[in-house]
């Protein structure tokens, strides 16, 4: 595989002097997107991605950092679903080992009767595994739980069930997918938006109009097939090509709590089973924090950056306070993000948290194709399941998938490497070092708050297409999801830094800290105190 530097102005060169359609032209370029350009561009196809903002801006960078099968899915006794994500579980563990990782979680039990019902059903999820490197399931008592999570209140635990699943940095995947599609010899390229559809024989969909948002250039670009990949905003590309097309998401948000790791200090994970709301509530271990989360909200219009209700915020801080001993408060968290579930209508289902989490693959009658719904874990078999459908309808000659071995650029087992606190670059950390070698400053933190070089920033712009502070603090790096503050006051000098990179000027640095004080705000747990 050919290792590129994933460069904005050469994909935008690219797009001019392509005058030939395009096999496939990806619309979206969050998970799913970018998923279904690694699996074209596997096979040969010649595959143009188009993200109206950046990689992973919306519901892909929001997740609750899980790679998982789905415990309350089995539950509700879809055990397909499970079964498809526990074999994508190891496959992603594979090919990725640099980004997922086998964490024990905890299920605290408070009678036998738990214990036993939770155990027997994790049996069930061991079984359906089929797969290697995660650990299998068993029962814990009461001292044992406590052993793996001292902060747990005692009174929610007398015993509990331990199992494996995966953990994993979203954005991290998403940006080393996205540089493993450039790899084969796709062409991604963010802020960059669909304007429109062009129409060729029998009305049918043969191209798309877009225009650069950095620069206003606008594109005519030809497509042998378009697929919608939008995720949450897939209703409004649709709508573009048929005004009067019927919706097919059902949004929900789900909203995330971050909290300093005394709160939580285990190397395990808890699971609360089930909450006032029916969800599952999980404290995940994630780059020396901890995460809290999810809650269900239905939601009537997405946006790219959405806002938490107080409502459930204080709902997560109130489960916390039945399950740790020292419950924290609201002044006690460092960031909150919200993600939206671009959850497939069903009229039989009356709440969002009930609803399948199965893709869905539509064509409609003028050729685009849509795909939606999904999560994480299955990105893989969505992206394969997606393509066969181009290949298929567009009569497209194409190899057969090899997504199931292909590694994921960075890939790497090495031991020394995922010992380092950035082992989440995988084998681009050596790179990153050799620049700290050549340049000894870039090697200073930019905030004793985080893990966040000026290499870091340099790397992001030279390599992984940051385009805006926003890009390097909540994407390329993880700072604005991990602390909210410390973020904003590292801003200044992120600017600086890309601002030396990409040529801009003083005026460049005022609007983007302007734009991202604003940005920040979404995940600030008071933002009345940083306004």
């Amino acid at each position: 595989m050919k290792s590129t530097n994933f460069h904005r102005d050469e994909s935008i060169d690219r797009i001019r002097r392509q005058r030939d359609p395009w096999d496939l032209v990806v619309i979206g370029g969050g998970a799913t997107g970018v998923g279904v350009a690694v699996d074209a561009a596997s096979r040969g196809l010649r595959t143009l991605l188009l993200e109206q903002s950046d990689f992973g801006k919306g519901t892909s960078s929001r997740s609750t950092k899980l790679v998982h099968g789905g415990v309350r899915y089995l539950q509700q006794g879809n055990i397909a679903l499970v079964r498809d994500a526990l074999r994508e579980r190891s496959l992603l563990k594979q090919n990725a080992p640099h980004l997922v990782r086998d964490v024990p979680f905890l299920i605290p039990c408070r009678n036998w009767w738990q214990r036993f019902y939770y155990g027997i059903g994790l049996k069930m999820y061991d079984l359906l595994a089929r797969g290697k490197g995660f650990g299998r399931s068993h029962q814990v008592s009461a001292a044992d739980a406590i052993r793996i999570i001292p902060t747990l209140n005692r009174d929610q635990a007398r015993g509990g069930v331990v199992y494996h699943d995966g953990q994993f940095d979203d954005a991290r995947l998403l940006i080393n997918m996205a540089r493993t599609a450039s790899d084969l010899g796709a062409c991604l390229i963010n802020y960059v938006r669909v304007a429109e559809f062009s129409f060729g024989v029998g009305g049918k969909v043969d191209g798309v109009g877009a225009v650069d948002e950095e620069t206003g250039e606008k594109f005519n670009i030809p497509a042998r097939c378009i697929v919608n990949a939008a995720g949450p905003f897939c209703d409004f590309v649709r709508q573009m090509e048929d005004s009067n097309c019927e919706p097919m998401i059902a949004a929900s948000q789900g909203v995330h709590l971050v909290l300093p790791r005394r709160f939580f200090p285990a190397d395990a994970a808890l699971i609360v089973p089930k909450t006032s709301d029916g969800r599952v509530i999980f404290l995940i271990p994630w780059h020396n924090h901890v995460v809290v989360g999810t809650t269900d909200t239905p939601i009537s219009t997405p946006s790219l950056e959405p806002m938490p209700q107080p409502s459930e915020v204080d709902f997560l801080l109130a489960t916390l306070s039945d399950y740790l001993t020292d419950p924290p408060k609201s002044s006690d968290v460092l960031a909150l993000f919200t993600g939206i579930r671009p959850l497939v209508r069903s009229s039989r289902a009356a709440r969002t948290s009930s609803l399948s989490r199965d893709h869905v693959i539509r064509l409609s009658e003028r050729g685009l194709i849509t795909i939606t719904g999904g999560k994480w874990t299955t990105v893989r078999k969505m992206a394969e399941d997606c393509v066969d459908r181009v290949i298929s309808e567009a009569s497209l000659t194409a190899k057969p998938c090899r997504t199931k071995q292909l590694a994921i650029h960075g890939a790497s087992s090495d031991r020394d490497l995922m010992s380092d606190s950035r082992a989440y670059y995988g084998t681009d950390l050596s790179q990153i070092r050799e620049l700290e070698v050549a340049t000894p400053e870039l090697s200073s933190l930019l905030n004793e708050k985080l893990e966040l070089r000026r290499s870091d920033v340099v790397w992001a712009v030279r390599h992984e297409m940051a385009r805006t502070v926003d890009d390097v603090l909540a994407r390329r790096s993880r700072a604005l999801f991990l602390n909210a503050s410390a973020a904003l006051a590292a801003a200044p000098e992120v600017a600086r830094v890309m601002a030396k990179e990409l040529d801009k000027d003083e005026s460049w640095c005022s609007d983007q800290l302007r734009e991202f004080t604003a940005i920040a705000q979404h995940f600030m747990p008071d933002p009345s105190l940083h306004t």
